[in-house]
């Protein structure tokens, strides 16, 4: 028998353990605090499978640059210019509609290269059952035009798809909220990225 008729194994497969494999840290789809830069905003979407089902078991991480583009980590050269308040990274586990949020600040264009910038853009990392690997790709924001037409990585995706990667900007009570599900098959999957 070939091991490609084996099951897979828990060791193999990405999920469904995230409910009860998590250790509640607290708040971690909550990226600010009172001393955080910035405007303040929430992120919210579902994650979806092929049919358009909700996921209820996976897991969303994210990790941006402050309001001003620089990240909070040591690998960003500039990294002493970043608000120290802030974070950067977060994960939020989908409920029973599939649905994650995240309360945060609207990045800042980070470098790409010594002559070009990034549109203010959010790294995403999906986990889900029956996946393999994980998921990697990019929330951009569709308010921010300009830097997305001129965004290196973004225009490398068909124009017919970059849809896909768009944050909506809704208005409410709480202030700014984006909006984009994740489809991880079929009409209007999401782009994923190698990472």
């Amino acid at each position: 028998m070939s091991n490609s008729r084996l099951p897979q194994t828990a060791s193999q497969t990405v999920g469904p353990f995230f409910h009860f494999g998590l250790v509640d840290r607290g708040d971690e789809n909550n990226l600010v605090n009172d001393a955080v830069k910035g405007e303040r905003i929430v992120i919210r979407g579902r994650v979806l499978d092929g049919e358009g089902e909700a996921v209820p078991d996976a897991l969303v991480e994210i990790w941006q640059a402050d309001a001003n583009g620089f990240y909070n980590h040591p690998d960003d050269p500039h990294h002493e210019n970043a608000d120290p308040e802030f974070r950067g990274f977060g994960r939020s586990d989908t409920v029973s509609d599939g649905q994650f949020s995240f309360r945060t600040v609207k990045p800042g264009p980070v470098p790409f290269d010594s002559r070009r910038f990034q549109a203010p853009h959010i790294s995403v990392r999906v986990f889900a059952r029956g996946m393999l690997t994980h998921a990697y790709t990019r929330f951009y924001f569709s308010d921010e035009e300009e830097a997305n037409a001129a965004d290196t990585i973004l225009n490398i995706v068909e124009p017919e798809r970059q849809h896909t990667l768009l944050l909506e900007r809704r208005e409410s009570s709480e202030g700014p909220v984006y909006v984009l599900d994740v489809k991880l098959q079929g009409q209007d999957e999401t782009v994923f990225f190698d990472p």
